[in-house]
């Protein structure tokens, strides 16, 4: 075991073990969070308002306080951002971090605040390392740099204190000085707020340095690993890194970016642990490399509650943690030390198991296609493009899918835009294996499909490569977790990318 592990090791052994209460003792350690968000919410207006003084359990916390989404909660949210105190929280906040919004381009501003900060955004990469090291003690991955790609928001002034950005520029503000020692590139350019600029410099700074992990988000950081490559001239990342081992990914499925990983960066050895890590909070890790289910992280100073997505205009039917089952689509809500009360932050999970409780990501409640009753989610989408891929040899880079209504007689379908890496020889066959592999994970888009009772064979629309990517920046939406939703109810962003001008 290499002396630093073992260092780490030991510094880490007793967040292991907290951990692993957590594992054991779920309920316990998150009726604990639930009395630690009531003791800090009878201090600020909204609890006083709330009557949380008269709140001790799950069932009254339910029964007292309703669900809010952000239009809901916005309101609280601005007179912090305007500077008052003791609104949501009882502090001050410092930070908002700044996220596209619900609506069009509207944005949206999460409090981050010190509790925030440290009980989970903080925390959270600590533990990932916690778990790394603790799987390879001998590991050399902390002999070396970590590279982060952040987004690309600056860093603006609200008032006199507070100031908004970016979730990653924030916690690179936010980082101890430690923690710059190990990261690559230097604050100042990590900010920088021009994805082209930002990455040129990355280029230059670190091409020749140790860098033997990275972070972010796998779209963007395939085009830095792509823009390095032409920097340096050379075939893959281990000729320009030769010591690269893990790539800490989050904010989107990873599955249609895996062979272009596994491509430029050629090691049996390289290793991709996915993260749950969003404005409103740090949510849960994969327990090993290659997992798609992570741990749900309890004691983050997060109180979870669950609502089915085939009841969302039914609050009674959302269950705490311990009342969960696997298989079952669930809107999360959350209580959280950033001001958040039950909260719907808009993700979709599945509990993949319950002991212990590991989630995987399935979408967005508004991130959907349920025009004709089919209830497309983002995860079926995922898994049967992934399984066109295969059955046909295609590459997929980027797509989005949307509803085509009937109009008179004709029956509905679904259009994908999509942009390939490499197209398939035979594109009638990819979306027959798309309709098949959608068929194989949702059957209720199979009822709609069979014989052709409402919907008919999807609708390929191959777009020329760059078309993503054009339109993210023609709207101003370059780096970070930015994209494209994969699936959308309406049109909107199916007909702008089927009939965006190419240059």
């Amino acid at each position: 075991m290499a002396a630093i592990t073992r260092l780490i090791n030991l510094y880490f052994s007793q967040r292991l073990r907290e951990i692993e209460r957590s594992r054991r003792h779920p309920a316990e350690v998150q009726d604990e969070q639930l009395h630690y968000l009531l003791e800090n919410g009878r201090k600020t207006e909204f609890g006083r308002n709330a009557g949380m003084d008269t709140i001790t359990t799950g069932e009254q916390f339910a029964k007292h306080i309703p669900i809010r989404d952000y239009e809901q909660l916005s309101p609280f949210i601005d007179r912090m951002r305007r500077g008052e105190a003791n609104v949501l929280w009882p502090e001050r906040a410092g930070w908002f971090a700044k996220s596209s919004g619900t609506t069009g381009s509207k944005s949206k501003f999460i409090p981050v605040t010190t509790a925030g900060l440290h009980k989970a955004h903080m925390r959270g990469p600590k533990d990932i390392m916690a778990f790394y090291c603790h799987l390879f003690p001998n590991t050399h991955v902390v002999n070396g740099k970590m590279l982060t790609l952040g987004g690309s928001k600056r860093i603006e002034r609200e008032g006199d204190r507070m100031h908004s950005g970016d979730l990653s520029a924030i916690l690179i503000e936010n980082t101890p000085a430690i923690g710059n020692i190990l990261r690559i590139p230097d604050k100042k350019t990590a900010l920088i707020a021009d994805f082209d600029e930002k990455v040129r410099r990355i280029c230059e700074l670190s091409t020749h340095q140790d860098v033997r992990s990275f972070t972010g988000v796998p779209s963007w950081n395939l085009v830095m690993l792509n823009r390095v490559l032409e920097y340096t001239g050379k075939n893959n990342i281990l000729e320009v890194w030769p010591n690269m081992e893990l790539f800490v990914h989050g904010g989107m499925d990873f599955r249609p970016y895996k062979a272009q990983y596994e491509k430029i960066i050629p090691s049996a050895t390289m290793r991709y642990m996915e993260t749950y890590n969003a404005s409103e909070g740090f949510f849960a890790i994969a327990e090993e490399p290659g997992r798609s289910d992570m741990l749900l992280m309890l004691d983050y100073g997060t109180y979870y509650e669950f609502l089915p997505t085939d009841k969302l205009d039914d609050p009674s039917a959302v269950v705490p943690l311990e009342g969960v089952r696997t298989g079952v689509n669930y809107a999360m809500i959350i209580s959280n030390c950033n001001g958040l009360w039950r909260y719907m932050i808009g993700d979709t999970v599945q509990f993949v198991s319950t002991s212990p409780y590991t989630i995987k990501i399935t979408g967005r409640t508004k991130h959907y296609i349920n025009a004709f009753g089919e209830e497309i989610v983002i995860d079926n989408a995922e898994t049967a493009m992934h399984s066109a891929c295969l059955a046909t040899g295609a590459d997929v880079a980027e797509y989005t899918a949307a509803p085509v209504y009937m109009d008179g007689r004709s029956k509905g379908t679904h259009e994908w835009v999509i942009e390939f890496r490499t197209a398939p020889a035979d594109m009638a066959a990819f979306a027959a294996a798309l309709d098949d592999g959608l068929k194989a994970v949702n059957s209720d888009y199979e009822a709609k499909r069979f014989r052709d009772t409402t919907l008919t064979m999807p609708r390929i629309t191959a777009v020329p490569a760059g078309t993503f990517e054009g339109w993210l920046r023609a709207h101003g939406k370059v780096g970070g977790q930015n994209k494209v939703p994969r699936l959308f109810n309406d049109r909107t962003y199916v007909d702008q990318l089927a009939h965006r001008p190419q240059h």
